[in-house]
Protein backbone atom coordinates (compact mmCIF):
# COMPACT_ATOMS: atom_id res chain seq x y z
CA UNK A 1 0.00 0.00 0.00
CA UNK A 2 1.35 3.41 -0.99
CA UNK A 3 2.08 5.95 1.73
CA UNK A 4 0.70 8.96 -0.16
CA UNK A 5 -1.80 9.94 -2.81
CA UNK A 6 -0.35 12.28 -5.44
CA UNK A 7 -2.46 14.43 -7.75
CA UNK A 8 0.15 14.97 -10.44
CA UNK A 9 0.74 17.72 -13.01
CA UNK A 10 -2.62 19.48 -12.89
CA UNK A 11 -3.52 23.12 -13.51
CA UNK A 12 -4.08 24.29 -9.94
CA UNK A 13 -6.45 27.22 -9.38
CA UNK A 14 -6.20 28.61 -5.85
CA UNK A 15 -6.06 31.98 -4.07
CA UNK A 16 -6.19 34.01 -7.25
CA UNK A 17 -3.41 32.06 -8.96
CA UNK A 18 -3.32 29.48 -11.72
CA UNK A 19 -0.24 27.30 -12.18
CA UNK A 20 0.85 23.78 -13.06
CA UNK A 21 1.61 21.70 -10.00
CA UNK A 22 1.06 18.57 -7.94
CA UNK A 23 -0.60 17.95 -4.57
CA UNK A 24 0.57 15.36 -2.06
CA UNK A 25 -2.04 13.92 0.32
CA UNK A 26 -1.25 12.02 3.52
CA UNK A 27 -3.87 10.72 5.97
CA UNK A 28 -6.57 13.02 4.66
CA UNK A 29 -4.47 16.18 4.79
CA UNK A 30 -2.69 18.19 2.10
CA UNK A 31 0.92 17.47 3.01
CA UNK A 32 2.70 19.43 0.28
CA UNK A 33 2.04 21.36 -2.93
CA UNK A 34 4.74 21.14 -5.59
CA UNK A 35 5.17 23.84 -8.22
CA UNK A 36 8.37 22.34 -9.63
CA UNK A 37 9.67 18.87 -10.41
CA UNK A 38 8.71 16.13 -7.96
CA UNK A 39 11.30 14.21 -5.90
CA UNK A 40 11.63 10.67 -7.16
CA UNK A 41 11.11 9.17 -3.70
CA UNK A 42 7.71 10.93 -3.44
CA UNK A 43 6.62 9.48 -6.77
CA UNK A 44 7.70 6.00 -5.73
CA UNK A 45 5.74 6.15 -2.45
CA UNK A 46 2.54 7.50 -3.99
CA UNK A 47 -0.65 6.27 -5.60
CA UNK A 48 -0.70 8.64 -8.58
CA UNK A 49 -3.71 10.43 -10.07
CA UNK A 50 -2.69 11.85 -13.44
CA UNK A 51 -4.18 15.37 -13.71
CA UNK A 52 -2.35 16.46 -16.85
CA UNK A 53 -4.43 18.91 -18.91
CA UNK A 54 -7.03 18.96 -16.13
CA UNK A 55 -8.00 21.68 -13.66
CA UNK A 56 -7.47 21.04 -9.92
CA UNK A 57 -9.66 23.05 -7.54
CA UNK A 58 -10.54 23.14 -3.85
CA UNK A 59 -13.76 21.29 -3.08
CA UNK A 60 -16.89 23.39 -3.47
CA UNK A 61 -18.69 24.47 -0.31
CA UNK A 62 -22.42 24.84 -0.95
CA UNK A 63 -23.84 26.84 1.92
CA UNK A 64 -27.49 26.61 0.82
CA UNK A 65 -29.20 23.28 0.12
CA UNK A 66 -32.47 21.53 0.98
CA UNK A 67 -31.77 17.79 1.09
CA UNK A 68 -35.29 17.11 2.47
CA UNK A 69 -34.24 14.73 5.24
CA UNK A 70 -36.17 14.02 7.47
CA UNK A 71 -39.83 13.90 6.52
CA UNK A 72 -39.71 14.72 2.82
CA UNK A 73 -37.69 11.76 1.65
CA UNK A 74 -40.12 10.88 -1.13
CA UNK A 75 -38.30 13.53 -3.18
CA UNK A 76 -34.75 13.51 -1.76
CA UNK A 77 -32.60 12.37 1.13
CA UNK A 78 -29.14 13.06 2.45
CA UNK A 79 -27.61 10.01 0.79
CA UNK A 80 -28.99 10.59 -2.72
CA UNK A 81 -28.41 14.32 -2.77
CA UNK A 82 -24.93 14.23 -1.21
CA UNK A 83 -24.05 11.62 -3.82
CA UNK A 84 -25.23 13.93 -6.62
CA UNK A 85 -23.37 16.81 -4.98
CA UNK A 86 -20.10 14.88 -4.85
CA UNK A 87 -20.44 14.01 -8.55
CA UNK A 88 -20.68 17.74 -9.17
CA UNK A 89 -17.58 18.62 -7.13
CA UNK A 90 -19.33 19.72 -3.93
CA UNK A 91 -17.39 18.42 -0.93
CA UNK A 92 -19.27 20.24 1.86
CA UNK A 93 -22.87 21.42 2.21
CA UNK A 94 -25.04 23.33 4.67
CA UNK A 95 -28.65 22.23 4.82
CA UNK A 96 -31.74 24.29 5.62
CA UNK A 97 -34.18 23.61 8.48
CA UNK A 98 -37.55 23.44 6.66
CA UNK A 99 -37.97 19.68 6.87
CA UNK A 100 -40.65 17.64 8.67
CA UNK A 101 -40.39 18.27 11.53
CA UNK A 102 -38.58 21.59 11.03
CA UNK A 103 -35.19 21.79 12.73
CA UNK A 104 -36.10 24.55 15.19
CA UNK A 105 -34.54 23.09 18.32
CA UNK A 106 -31.20 21.45 19.04
CA UNK A 107 -32.65 18.00 19.69
CA UNK A 108 -34.15 17.89 16.19
CA UNK A 109 -31.02 19.45 14.73
CA UNK A 110 -28.83 16.74 16.23
CA UNK A 111 -31.11 14.12 14.72
CA UNK A 112 -30.24 15.53 11.30
CA UNK A 113 -26.54 15.38 12.15
CA UNK A 114 -27.02 11.75 13.14
CA UNK A 115 -28.63 10.93 9.79
CA UNK A 116 -25.79 12.66 7.94
CA UNK A 117 -23.13 10.82 9.93
CA UNK A 118 -24.50 7.55 8.53
CA UNK A 119 -25.45 8.64 5.00
CA UNK A 120 -23.60 11.69 3.72
CA UNK A 121 -20.76 11.25 1.26
CA UNK A 122 -19.90 14.96 1.65
CA UNK A 123 -19.03 17.02 4.73
CA UNK A 124 -22.06 18.64 6.29
CA UNK A 125 -23.63 21.14 8.62
CA UNK A 126 -27.19 22.25 9.33
CA UNK A 127 -28.93 25.53 10.10
CA UNK A 128 -31.15 26.03 13.12
CA UNK A 129 -34.46 27.50 11.98
CA UNK A 130 -35.80 30.62 13.69
CA UNK A 131 -39.47 30.87 14.68
CA UNK A 132 -41.57 33.32 16.64
CA UNK A 133 -41.06 31.28 19.81
CA UNK A 134 -37.62 29.65 19.89
CA UNK A 135 -35.36 32.52 20.97
CA UNK A 136 -33.96 30.41 23.84
CA UNK A 137 -32.81 27.74 21.38
CA UNK A 138 -31.10 30.43 19.30
CA UNK A 139 -29.41 32.08 22.28
CA UNK A 140 -28.10 28.73 23.55
CA UNK A 141 -26.46 27.78 20.25
CA UNK A 142 -22.73 27.07 20.36
CA UNK A 143 -21.28 29.02 17.40
CA UNK A 144 -18.64 26.33 16.84
CA UNK A 145 -21.22 23.58 16.30
CA UNK A 146 -23.47 24.72 13.45
CA UNK A 147 -23.24 26.93 10.38
CA UNK A 148 -25.91 29.50 11.25
CA UNK A 149 -29.46 30.54 12.08
CA UNK A 150 -31.96 30.58 9.21
CA UNK A 151 -34.62 33.29 9.24
CA UNK A 152 -37.45 33.24 6.69
CA UNK A 153 -38.59 36.82 6.13
CA UNK A 154 -41.03 35.83 3.38
CA UNK A 155 -43.89 33.38 2.90
CA UNK A 156 -41.96 30.49 1.43
CA UNK A 157 -42.12 27.75 4.03
CA UNK A 158 -45.48 27.87 5.77
CA UNK A 159 -45.31 28.51 9.52
CA UNK A 160 -41.58 29.23 9.65
CA UNK A 161 -41.97 32.86 8.60
CA UNK A 162 -40.91 35.16 11.47
CA UNK A 163 -43.06 38.17 12.40
CA UNK A 164 -41.65 41.69 12.32
CA UNK A 165 -41.64 42.19 16.10
CA UNK A 166 -39.78 38.91 16.68
CA UNK A 167 -37.13 39.74 14.07
CA UNK A 168 -35.82 42.53 16.27
CA UNK A 169 -35.29 40.09 19.15
CA UNK A 170 -33.60 37.45 17.00
CA UNK A 171 -31.22 39.94 15.38
CA UNK A 172 -30.30 41.39 18.78
CA UNK A 173 -29.71 38.04 20.49
CA UNK A 174 -28.25 35.65 17.90
CA UNK A 175 -24.73 34.49 18.87
CA UNK A 176 -23.77 33.62 15.28
CA UNK A 177 -24.46 34.33 11.63
CA UNK A 178 -28.06 34.83 10.54
CA UNK A 179 -28.94 33.74 7.00
CA UNK A 180 -32.13 35.27 5.63
CA UNK A 181 -34.65 34.53 2.91
CA UNK A 182 -35.80 38.04 2.02
CA UNK A 183 -39.14 38.61 0.30
CA UNK A 184 -41.84 40.93 1.64
CA UNK A 185 -45.02 38.96 2.27
CA UNK A 186 -47.32 41.98 2.12
CA UNK A 187 -46.21 42.91 -1.38
CA UNK A 188 -46.50 39.31 -2.56
CA UNK A 189 -50.05 38.99 -1.18
CA UNK A 190 -51.09 42.23 -2.89
CA UNK A 191 -49.70 40.97 -6.17
CA UNK A 192 -51.50 37.63 -5.80
CA UNK A 193 -54.82 39.46 -5.35
CA UNK A 194 -54.06 41.68 -8.35
CA UNK A 195 -53.31 38.82 -10.72
CA UNK A 196 -56.09 36.58 -9.41
CA UNK A 197 -58.49 39.36 -10.39
CA UNK A 198 -57.05 39.26 -13.91
CA UNK A 199 -56.39 35.54 -14.46
CA UNK A 200 -58.36 33.71 -11.78
CA UNK A 201 -56.76 30.69 -10.13
CA UNK A 202 -54.14 30.05 -12.82
CA UNK A 203 -51.95 33.04 -13.76
CA UNK A 204 -49.41 32.26 -16.52
CA UNK A 205 -46.13 31.02 -15.01
CA UNK A 206 -44.21 34.04 -16.33
CA UNK A 207 -46.23 36.15 -13.87
CA UNK A 208 -44.30 34.48 -11.04
CA UNK A 209 -41.66 37.17 -11.65
CA UNK A 210 -44.33 39.86 -11.28
CA UNK A 211 -45.91 38.34 -8.17
CA UNK A 212 -42.59 37.79 -6.39
CA UNK A 213 -41.11 40.93 -7.85
CA UNK A 214 -38.11 43.20 -7.42
CA UNK A 215 -39.97 45.42 -4.95
CA UNK A 216 -40.74 42.48 -2.61
CA UNK A 217 -37.07 41.47 -2.57
CA UNK A 218 -35.72 44.99 -2.13
CA UNK A 219 -38.05 45.91 0.74
CA UNK A 220 -37.31 42.75 2.73
CA UNK A 221 -33.55 42.85 2.12
CA UNK A 222 -33.52 46.50 3.18
CA UNK A 223 -35.20 45.55 6.46
CA UNK A 224 -32.73 42.73 7.16
CA UNK A 225 -29.77 45.03 6.56
CA UNK A 226 -31.31 47.77 8.72
CA UNK A 227 -31.71 45.30 11.61
CA UNK A 228 -28.19 43.93 11.17
CA UNK A 229 -26.65 47.40 11.23
CA UNK A 230 -28.72 48.38 14.27
CA UNK A 231 -27.70 45.33 16.32
CA UNK A 232 -24.25 44.68 14.80
CA UNK A 233 -25.51 41.28 13.68
CA UNK A 234 -23.52 39.08 11.34
CA UNK A 235 -25.95 38.82 8.40
CA UNK A 236 -25.82 36.73 5.23
CA UNK A 237 -28.58 37.44 2.71
CA UNK A 238 -29.47 34.40 0.65
CA UNK A 239 -30.30 34.11 -3.08
CA UNK A 240 -30.13 37.75 -4.16
CA UNK A 241 -32.03 37.86 -7.45
CA UNK A 242 -32.08 41.53 -8.49
CA UNK A 243 -29.58 44.15 -9.50
CA UNK A 244 -31.43 46.70 -7.41
CA UNK A 245 -30.68 44.83 -4.18
CA UNK A 246 -26.96 45.18 -4.87
CA UNK A 247 -27.32 48.89 -4.07
CA UNK A 248 -27.71 47.79 -0.45
CA UNK A 249 -24.37 45.96 -0.22
CA UNK A 250 -20.76 47.12 0.01
CA UNK A 251 -17.63 45.89 -1.72
CA UNK A 252 -15.03 47.99 0.07
CA UNK A 253 -13.89 45.23 2.44
CA UNK A 254 -12.78 41.66 1.74
CA UNK A 255 -15.73 39.30 2.16
CA UNK A 256 -14.30 37.74 5.33
CA UNK A 257 -14.26 41.17 7.03
CA UNK A 258 -17.80 42.23 6.11
CA UNK A 259 -20.61 42.39 8.66
CA UNK A 260 -23.17 41.85 5.89
CA UNK A 261 -22.63 39.49 2.96
CA UNK A 262 -24.66 38.40 -0.06
CA UNK A 263 -25.23 35.17 -1.97
CA UNK A 264 -26.55 34.63 -5.45
CA UNK A 265 -27.59 31.30 -6.92
CA UNK A 266 -26.83 29.64 -10.21
CA UNK A 267 -30.41 29.83 -11.46
CA UNK A 268 -30.50 33.58 -10.86
CA UNK A 269 -27.41 33.90 -13.04
CA UNK A 270 -28.48 31.42 -15.71
CA UNK A 271 -32.25 31.83 -16.22
CA UNK A 272 -34.57 34.84 -16.55
CA UNK A 273 -38.21 35.62 -17.27
CA UNK A 274 -37.65 35.08 -21.01
CA UNK A 275 -37.05 31.37 -20.30
CA UNK A 276 -40.52 30.58 -18.89
CA UNK A 277 -41.80 29.80 -22.38
CA UNK A 278 -39.30 26.96 -22.73
CA UNK A 279 -39.05 25.65 -19.16
CA UNK A 280 -42.36 26.59 -17.52
CA UNK A 281 -42.69 25.57 -13.88
CA UNK A 282 -39.25 23.93 -13.90
CA UNK A 283 -37.67 27.35 -13.43
CA UNK A 284 -40.09 28.45 -10.74
CA UNK A 285 -38.03 29.42 -7.70
CA UNK A 286 -38.54 31.66 -4.67
CA UNK A 287 -37.27 34.33 -5.12
CA UNK A 288 -38.23 34.23 -8.76
CA UNK A 289 -35.80 34.52 -11.62
CA UNK A 290 -35.95 38.09 -12.85
CA UNK A 291 -34.69 39.80 -16.02
CA UNK A 292 -31.70 39.47 -18.30
CA UNK A 293 -30.57 42.83 -16.92
CA UNK A 294 -30.57 41.29 -13.44
CA UNK A 295 -28.48 38.33 -14.70
CA UNK A 296 -25.89 40.80 -15.95
CA UNK A 297 -25.94 42.87 -12.75
CA UNK A 298 -25.37 39.79 -10.59
CA UNK A 299 -22.44 38.67 -12.74
CA UNK A 300 -20.96 42.13 -12.39
CA UNK A 301 -21.55 41.94 -8.63
CA UNK A 302 -19.54 38.74 -8.44
CA UNK A 303 -16.64 40.31 -10.29
CA UNK A 304 -16.56 43.49 -8.18
CA UNK A 305 -17.12 41.64 -4.86
CA UNK A 306 -20.54 43.11 -4.09
CA UNK A 307 -21.83 39.53 -4.23
CA UNK A 308 -19.77 37.27 -1.98
CA UNK A 309 -20.66 33.67 -2.77
CA UNK A 310 -22.44 31.39 -5.24
CA UNK A 311 -24.70 28.64 -3.90
CA UNK A 312 -27.36 26.39 -5.37
CA UNK A 313 -30.49 26.57 -3.17
CA UNK A 314 -30.83 22.95 -4.26
CA UNK A 315 -34.51 22.24 -3.49
CA UNK A 316 -35.79 19.13 -5.28
CA UNK A 317 -39.46 18.32 -5.78
CA UNK A 318 -41.01 15.44 -7.65
CA UNK A 319 -41.92 16.27 -11.21
CA UNK A 320 -45.60 15.89 -10.28
CA UNK A 321 -45.19 18.58 -7.63
CA UNK A 322 -43.74 20.92 -10.26
CA UNK A 323 -46.59 20.43 -12.71
CA UNK A 324 -50.11 21.78 -12.58
CA UNK A 325 -51.68 25.19 -12.20
CA UNK A 326 -49.83 28.18 -10.78
CA UNK A 327 -51.16 27.96 -7.22
CA UNK A 328 -50.76 24.19 -7.11
CA UNK A 329 -47.14 23.87 -8.24
CA UNK A 330 -44.05 23.96 -6.04
CA UNK A 331 -41.13 26.38 -6.16
CA UNK A 332 -37.58 25.06 -6.21
CA UNK A 333 -35.50 22.60 -8.16
CA UNK A 334 -32.40 20.38 -8.08
CA UNK A 335 -28.99 21.91 -8.88
CA UNK A 336 -26.02 20.40 -7.00
CA UNK A 337 -24.93 17.84 -9.59
CA UNK A 338 -24.29 20.46 -12.28
CA UNK A 339 -23.47 23.59 -10.27
CA UNK A 340 -19.76 23.74 -11.08
CA UNK A 341 -20.27 22.76 -14.72
CA UNK A 342 -22.87 25.52 -15.07
CA UNK A 343 -20.49 28.09 -13.63
CA UNK A 344 -17.68 26.91 -15.88
CA UNK A 345 -19.89 27.75 -18.85
CA UNK A 346 -19.54 31.40 -17.78
CA UNK A 347 -15.78 30.87 -17.84
CA UNK A 348 -15.89 29.37 -21.33
CA UNK A 349 -17.97 32.41 -22.42
CA UNK A 350 -15.36 34.81 -20.93
CA UNK A 351 -17.91 36.17 -18.44
CA UNK A 352 -16.14 34.99 -15.27
CA UNK A 353 -12.56 33.92 -14.57
CA UNK A 354 -11.67 30.56 -13.08
CA UNK A 355 -10.14 32.42 -10.16
CA UNK A 356 -13.42 34.23 -9.44
CA UNK A 357 -15.42 30.99 -9.63
CA UNK A 358 -13.07 29.34 -7.11
CA UNK A 359 -13.18 32.40 -4.87
CA UNK A 360 -16.99 32.50 -4.79
CA UNK A 361 -17.67 28.76 -4.55
CA UNK A 362 -14.74 27.57 -2.42
CA UNK A 363 -12.70 30.25 -0.63
CA UNK A 364 -15.33 32.78 0.44
CA UNK A 365 -17.88 30.31 1.83
CA UNK A 366 -15.09 28.96 4.06
CA UNK A 367 -14.11 32.49 5.07
CA UNK A 368 -17.50 33.98 5.89
CA UNK A 369 -18.74 30.88 7.74
CA UNK A 370 -15.37 30.47 9.49
CA UNK A 371 -15.00 26.82 8.47
CA UNK A 372 -11.96 25.11 9.91
CA UNK A 373 -9.27 24.21 7.34
CA UNK A 374 -11.42 23.82 4.25
CA UNK A 375 -12.09 25.81 1.09
CA UNK A 376 -8.45 26.25 0.06
CA UNK A 377 -5.60 24.18 -1.32
CA UNK A 378 -3.15 24.76 1.53
CA UNK A 379 -0.65 22.56 3.27
CA UNK A 380 -2.19 21.32 6.53
CA UNK A 381 -5.75 21.72 5.24
CA UNK A 382 -8.24 18.89 4.79
CA UNK A 383 -7.78 17.35 1.34
CA UNK A 384 -11.12 18.31 -0.22
CA UNK A 385 -10.08 18.49 -3.86
CA UNK A 386 -11.78 18.19 -7.24
CA UNK A 387 -10.37 17.54 -10.69
CA UNK A 388 -12.16 18.83 -13.77
CA UNK A 389 -11.57 17.88 -17.39
CA UNK A 390 -12.19 21.14 -19.31
CA UNK A 391 -12.02 19.34 -22.66
CA UNK A 392 -14.55 16.57 -22.04
CA UNK A 393 -18.19 17.45 -22.65
CA UNK A 394 -21.11 16.14 -20.61
CA UNK A 395 -24.66 15.88 -21.91
CA UNK A 396 -27.27 15.78 -19.18
CA UNK A 397 -29.71 12.92 -19.74
CA UNK A 398 -32.41 11.31 -17.64
CA UNK A 399 -30.12 8.26 -17.31
CA UNK A 400 -27.20 10.17 -15.74
CA UNK A 401 -29.21 12.40 -13.40
CA UNK A 402 -28.45 11.27 -9.82
CA UNK A 403 -31.14 13.14 -7.87
CA UNK A 404 -33.86 11.07 -6.29
CA UNK A 405 -36.43 13.22 -8.11
CA UNK A 406 -34.77 12.16 -11.43
CA UNK A 407 -35.13 15.44 -13.31
CA UNK A 408 -33.04 18.54 -13.96
CA UNK A 409 -33.66 21.84 -15.68
CA UNK A 410 -30.41 21.14 -17.52
CA UNK A 411 -31.67 17.89 -19.07
CA UNK A 412 -30.64 17.90 -22.72
CA UNK A 413 -27.94 20.54 -22.22
CA UNK A 414 -24.32 19.70 -23.05
CA UNK A 415 -21.75 21.20 -20.69
CA UNK A 416 -18.23 21.84 -21.91
CA UNK A 417 -16.55 20.17 -18.92
CA UNK A 418 -16.67 17.06 -16.75
CA UNK A 419 -15.92 16.57 -13.05
CA UNK A 420 -13.62 13.54 -13.14
CA UNK A 421 -12.48 13.16 -9.50
CA UNK A 422 -13.73 14.27 -6.08
CA UNK A 423 -11.58 13.83 -2.97
CA UNK A 424 -13.16 14.38 0.45
CA UNK A 425 -10.92 14.30 3.51
CA UNK A 426 -8.26 12.75 1.29
CA UNK A 427 -10.51 9.89 0.16
CA UNK A 428 -11.27 9.43 -3.52
CA UNK A 429 -15.06 9.32 -3.24
CA UNK A 430 -15.89 9.84 -6.93
CA UNK A 431 -13.91 8.89 -10.03
CA UNK A 432 -15.20 9.01 -13.61
CA UNK A 433 -18.77 8.13 -12.75
CA UNK A 434 -18.02 5.61 -10.01
CA UNK A 435 -18.50 6.14 -6.26
CA UNK A 436 -16.72 4.87 -3.19
CA UNK A 437 -19.44 4.88 -0.53
CA UNK A 438 -17.22 3.42 2.18
CA UNK A 439 -15.79 6.78 3.28
CA UNK A 440 -18.41 9.19 4.57
CA UNK A 441 -18.09 12.93 5.08
CA UNK A 442 -17.48 14.68 8.38
CA UNK A 443 -19.31 17.27 10.44
CA UNK A 444 -17.98 20.74 9.67
CA UNK A 445 -16.20 22.58 12.47
CA UNK A 446 -16.32 26.38 12.76
CA UNK A 447 -13.57 28.67 14.08
CA UNK A 448 -15.69 31.12 16.04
Amino acid sequence: MQKYTLIKDGIIVNQGQKYRGSILIEEGIIKQIFKKDLPQNIIEQSAIINAKDKIVLPGIIDSHVHFRDPGLTNKANIYTESRAAVAGGITSFMDMPNTIPPATNHKLLEQKFEIASKQSLANYSFYLGATNSNIEEIVNTNPKNICGIKVFMGASTGNMMVDRDKLELIFSKSPLLIATHCEDNGIIEQNIIKYKNIFGENPPINYHTKIRNEEACFKSTSLAIKLANKHNTRLHVLHISTGKELELFDNKLPSKNKLITAETCIHHLWFNEDDYGKFGNKIRWNPSVKTKKDNEALLKGLKNNTVDIISTDHAPHTINEKEGSYFNSMSGGPMVQHSLQAMLEFYFQDKLSLETIVEKMCHTPADIFNINKRGYLKEGYNADIIIVDPNKKTKVTKENILYKCKWSTFEGYTFGSTVSHTFINGNLVYENGKFNDKNLGKRLVFDR
